[in-house]
């Protein structure tokens, strides 16, 4: 076998020993039992898929400890769907590696099979708390992102005062911020399923409208330029979309780009149509702040 292949196996026997280690250390972080030991079962899975690389090329391999604390990191800020959703990609490139590596070595069908249930498994172990909740931080982001580029594009020009703007949509935020709280309590309230609690639902709500509030107004305290801070608050609506796009993408494995462009076009849209309104009253009635 090749000089190229012998590395590419080691690689992979890399793999599967950081990956035994992951999928332990996340197991450890599963409530339900059952996905505990599902999870600890494919731990123990990809220790014997090293063990084998290990015999074809002698050598021991470290797992990569940089990975691991990585993924729990990320189980811990958002949730285990999200870090096992990330592995679940690693276990399809797995697959590649190994559809290419059988004619070398026939007997590695056996771990490419494990590799495809481990997909699979991981697929039906993914229900996380806070997903269950990522309709209430839809309703609050989706709605501060909508209502607030609308209201500070059109303050921008109707004003032009950056200190008024910002303070005027930070004022309106917090009271937009509660009212969207109540609505989301009452949307859970009427949720059949009974899957959330009202009050953990108006909480996420309420959090996500303000926390979202308060980036889109900030570069309107750091510049003077009414222009300039329209730019960065336009900036960071876009920054928003695409982080909150790619968490909720690989958690719940949808399309990417089309959930961002929906979401982009949306906001800038009615930013657009809100600053034309507010040139519009600024010219009518002759607002000058």
């Amino acid at each position: 076998m090749g000089g190229n292949h012998l590395a590419k196996v080691y690689a992979q026997q890399q793999n599967e020993i950081t990956e035994y280690h992951t999928y332990l250390e996340l197991s450890r972080m599963a409530k339900d039992e059952h996905n505990r030991k599902t999870l600890e079962r494919i731990a123990e899975q990809e220790k014997g898929h090293y063990a084998f690389w290990k015999k074809i090329t002698g050598k021991e391999a470290h797992p990569n400890q940089r990975k691991i604390r990585w993924h729990i990191l990320l189980a811990k800020i958002f949730g285990l769907s999200f870090s096992l959703r990330l592995l679940e990609r690693g276990e399809a490139r797995a697959s590649a590696f190994y559809d290419s590596i059988l004619e070398h070595y026939p007997e590695a069908r056996a771990i490419r099979d494990d590799e495809l249930q481990h997909e699979q498994e991981l697929i039906d172990i993914l229900e996380d708390e806070r997903l269950k909740y990522a309709g209430a931080i839809v309703l609050g982001l989706n709605d501060a992102l909508v209502e607030f580029t609308g209201t500070l594009a059109g303050l921008t020009f109707a004003f032009g005062n950056n200190l008024i703007i910002g303070t005027t949509g930070l004022v309106m935020g917090v009271a937009a911020s509660l009212s969207m709280a109540a609505s989301g309590y009452l949307a859970s309230r009427e949720d059949d399923y009974g899957e959330t609690n009202p009050i953990t639902s108006a909480i996420y709500t309420g959090v996500a409208y303000l926390l979202t509030v308060a980036f889109l107004v900030f570069p309107y305290f750091i510049q003077d330029d009414p222009y300039i801070a329209l730019s960065g608050m336009l900036l960071v609506t876009i920054l928003i979309i695409a982080a909150y796009t790619f968490y909720i993408s690989t958690a719940k494995n949808i399309s990417f780009s089309r959930r961002f462009w929906e979401m982009a076009l949306i906001s800038m849209g009615v930013a657009a149509i809100s600053f034309g309104i507010g040139s519009l009253v600024k010219v009518v009635f002759g607002v000058e702040v």
